[in-house]
């Protein structure tokens, strides 16, 4: 929340805090003057979003954490304006110097030159194809991507190569890449996933503020998959007391808008996001704040957070294993399945050498 104890409308996070993992001095308004400065000075003008370009040397991640499905991605923006509190990804922006909180959302930075710096990667001798992942850190598809189209770009290259691509995201603005998607299902180099959290807009709101609605990301999964192109949805993240009541109602409505496979993700808060939820619990949900850690404790072995290889991403315990039933069953009433989408890596081509561009 402000200083002067407002909430902060239209963000997901309340608070601009600055890391202190790293040492990091906190700052904050003195004395008398910040309980009074509204009152004198009218409310503080509504947050603006600023872009910064940067221009990296490569744009390809490779890991090999084998909690990942994964071992290389493409994040073409960092920070994410859709706000999303829960955000597992806002620690990242510590490691700048920036708040994993309301500068996450607000300070933005953009690659441009992403395309070009993937086909200089794709066109290294011993490159090897496999799937690449957008969408693992922060969102392809956030509002900057209307003005940038780095996402769009990235596709280009991807399917000029034939190389396999994985989006997830929580935008309906992936329709706007239909065409592309299309044609790379066509190939089998695509599988989108879309996440939805809750089906209450006011509650969405308060959750992920600037994401798409809930009800226009089911209708953007029922035209990707109406176009043929691998479709998965997951109900994502699981918030106990808060999101959870919700489960049983997106699984139905998912399979009615023709997805082919489904998942789950229980909460996680490493880092900076556990305060963050924290503050956004005594802001909008005071009355069941503690009941809502409480439950997240118990099935993170009595921490905030797992942060373990092999369990950080599988949650134990009696409430886990409640969810993970519920949703079992929710998917078998509604004829769903987790399904596997093999993406081919056998067409893979090379990109052209120098500016010259592939006339196929």
């Amino acid at each position: 929340m402000s200083k002067s104890g407002n909430i902060v409308r239209g963000r997901g996070a309340q608070s601009a805090a600055v890391p202190q993992r790293f040492g990091l001095s906190a700052r904050e308004i003195d004395g008398d003057w910040r309980d009074d400065a509204e009152r004198v000075d009218g409310p503080a003008p509504p947050m603006r979003t600023t872009v910064t370009e940067e221009f990296p040397k490569s744009i390809v991640t490779f890991n090999q954490s084998p909690d990942l499905a994964f071992d290389r991605s493409i994040n073409a923006y960092r920070g994410c304006e859709h706000g999303c509190v829960y955000c597992f990804a806002r620690p990242t922006h510590a490691y700048h110097d920036l708040s994993p909180g309301l500068d996450f959302e607000t300070k933005l930075f953009a690659k441009p030159y992403a395309a070009r710096l993937l086909r200089e990667t794709l066109s290294r001798p011993k490159y090897v194809p496999k799937p690449i992942a957008m969408g693992t850190n922060t969102d392809p598809y956030q509002p900057i991507e209307g003005r940038y189209e780095i996402t769009r770009q990235v596709l280009e290259v991807c399917l000029d190569t034939r190389h396999p691509v994985t989006i997830t995201t929580k935008s309906d603005r992936v329709l706007r890449d239909l065409d592309l998607l299309s044609e790379l299902a066509q190939h089998e180099l695509v599988a989108v996933a879309l996440s939805v959290t809750s089906l209450d807009p006011a509650l969405s709101s308060k959750l992920e503020p600037r994401a798409t609605s809930p009800q226009k990301r089911l209708v953007a999964l029922q035209k990707l998959a109406e176009a043929g192109v691998p479709t998965h949805f997951s109900v994502a993240p699981v918030i106990p007391a808060i999101t959870d009541q919700f489960m049983e109602q997106i699984v139905a409505q998912a399979a009615e808008a023709g997805v082919q496979s489904c998942g789950w993700i229980m909460l996680r808060l490493p880092h900076e996001v556990a305060p963050l939820f924290r503050e956004w619990l005594d802001t909008h949900f005071p009355d069941r704040a503690d009941k809502v850690m409480a439950i997240v404790r118990s099935v993170r072995k009595g921490r905030d957070n797992d942060p373990q290889f092999f369990s950080r991403m599988r949650p134990s315990g009696v409430w886990a294993e409640l969810f993970r039933s519920r949703f079992r069953i929710a998917c078998r009433r509604a004829g769903l399945g987790k399904a596997s989408f093999p993406l081919k890596t056998d067409a893979f081509r090379q990109p052209e050498s120098g500016l010259q561009r592939r006339l196929l």
